[in-house]
């Protein structure tokens, strides 16, 4: 018997691929500059490395989320069975 919540283990796998393929496909298309810039084209270049480098932290933190989902729903299943307890309070006489 294994005790695991499927919807979050499949919400969690999905946020754990499209992470990685937001991050991969970040990565594969990164500004370079080249000799002889002028100012303006060097000020773009790094604007464009910035924002590069924010969409790869956003990307990094959606596959985070969804590995820490995916680790979260190993757990979240109650056991079969099992009811809450009550507070019983016995009177005093």
């Amino acid at each position: 018997m294994v005790l695991v919540n499927k919807k979050m283990l499949a919400g969690g796998m999905a946020m754990v691929i499209v992470g990685l393929v937001l991050t991969i496909n970040i990565n594969a298309a990164v500004p370079v500059g080249q000799a002889g810039m002028t100012e303006e084209e060097k000020l773009d270049l790094m604007l464009a490395e910035q924002e590069n480098e924010d969409y790869n932290t956003l990307a990094g933190i959606l596959f985070g989320l969804g590995f820490l989902l995916v680790l979260i729903s190993f757990g979240a299943r109650r056991k079969k069975g099992s009811k809450p307890t009550k507070n019983v309070e016995k009177k005093v006489e």
